[in-house]
Parts: C-alpha cells; structure tokens; sequence
C-alpha cells in the first residue's frame, strides 16, 4: 500500500513539474506585444519610470519609445512611421494629425512651464530676457522653431519681449529641448530655453527665468493613438494608464502639471 502511494505520490509531482516546464515553455515561445510610443524629448525621465511599472503589470507588453522632438516625430507619423501612440509636447504638431486623419483619439495628459536657465556656476545674474542682448552673453540656446514645441515657445516669448531680432545672431538652435539642456550644462551656450521638467532634472544648470504664460501659446502634452496602430486593443489600454493615478504620481514627481 505504501509502495502503491509513493507510486501515486510520484506521479503527482511529475505532473505538476510537466505542467509548470510546458507553462514556461509556452511563456517563453510566445512572443510579447511591442508597443512602438513616439514622445517628445522632455517626457524621457518620466516615461522610463512608467515603463517599468507598466511592463511589471502588463508582462506580455513590450514598450518601445522612439523620443525626438515633436515635429520630427509628426513628420515620421505622417510619412508612415510605425506608431502606436504619439505623446507631443505641442497642441499643433497633434493637431496636424487629427486633421490628417491619423489619430482615432486623442487628450491632453499634461501641462508644462517655460524657464530661461543658464549654467549652475554661471556668474550671469539675469531677470529679465532683454538683458540677453548685453555684450557679455554670447550664445543663447533655443529648440528649432518650426520643429521643437519648446524652440516655438520661446521664440513667441522673445518677439513678444522685442528682443527676437536682435538676438538672432546669437542663438543656436537644437533638434530637441534636450539638446538645448546639454549646451547650456556644458557651457557652449550662455543661456537656453527649456522646460521647468528639464531644468529639475539636471543639477548642472539653474533656472533664471520663469517665463510669463501669458507671453506664448499654452503648453500642453496632449497623448494621441494612432490609427494606423496593428495593437489597437493594446495600444489603447496604455493610453488609459497614462492618465491614471499611478502614471498621475509619476509626472507630478518630475514637475508636471496635470491635465
């Protein structure tokens, strides 16, 4: 009888270690989801963070993030990129989209604020933006208008101040707001225009200046799927998180304002 019991004992547990290596098997020979996500520049430090807490979640979710700055990710979208879900850091470069009939929905996730920053161990003292026409500032960073949301802020702000003209001679101009953020760390730019986000995230420059809303269109991040998407299920289910509490935190902790 004993004999007999170990015989079944045995079987047991052979059928639960059969089980679990064809349950691995099967996890390991099933391929996951990849999620292509195009995203401004801006939003990297916090969208890493989600990604692991939503693959931690989601474990056949593969989130793949293609980050550049607004427009030169519209443009790859409109030529035929393929995305699952576009974040942008302007209304205009999403707009575009919906009016090309490329975004099934789309919302505003967050809001954001522009700052003048110069170098952490920059002897400038500057309060106000006209004081970037003096002789001792020689170079002033700014995003590419016409391309980065940031770079067309900035330079509403400028001609709204009158100074737009006379400093064109000494700005240099960055394909994102994080190359803007690396001039002014390394010294190869005075002065720059980025996000307060951007700012917080580096101990090597100092926000000046917090420039006046009032002064350049509204910054918004609003957070679109793609039409064109071939994991529409998916894709939209990560749209939803990113306007969830969980991902709410994470952006509040890297100095985004909420929708």
């Amino acid at each position: 009888m004993l004999k007999r019991n170990g015989v079944l004992t045995l079987a047991a547990v052979l059928t639960v270690v059969s089980l679990y290596v064809s349950t691995q098997l099967a996890q390991s020979t099933h391929p996951k989801t990849e999620l292509i996500v195009s995203a401004a520049a801006s939003l990297k430090g916090s969208l890493d963070q989600i990604e692991k807490l939503y693959e931690k979640k989601h474990k056949d979710i593969n989130l793949t993030f293609n980050y550049g700055s607004s427009g030169t990710l519209q443009k790859q979208i409109e030529q035929g990129a393929p995305v699952d879900l576009f974040f942008s850091a302007g209304r205009k470069q999403m707009d575009a989209l919906v009016k090309g009939n490329l975004v099934k929905q789309s919302t505003n996730i967050l809001n954001n604020e522009l700052v003048m920053i110069i170098p952490s161990d920059s002897k400038h003292t500057l309060t106000t933006v006209k004081q970037l026409t003096n002789k001792d500032i020689e170079k002033v960073a700014i995003g590419q208008p016409e391309s980065v949301p940031a770079g067309q802020y900035a330079k509403e702000a400028l001609t709204v101040r009158k100074v737009w003209d006379p400093l064109k001679d000494k700005l240099i101009y960055a394909k994102d707001v994080r190359q803007v953020l690396t001039y002014v760390e390394t010294g190869n730019a005075d002065a720059g225009f980025v996000y307060k986000t951007d700012a917080l995230a580096s101990k090597k420059v100092k926000m000046a200046i917090h420039i006046l809303s009032s002064v350049h269109a509204p910054i918004s991040y609003p957070a679109g799927v793609l039409k064109e998407s071939k994991h529409m299920t998916e894709a939209t289910t990560f749209y939803n998180y990113l306007q969830s509490n969980e991902a709410d935190a994470v952006f509040k902790k890297y100095g985004f304002k909420l929708r």
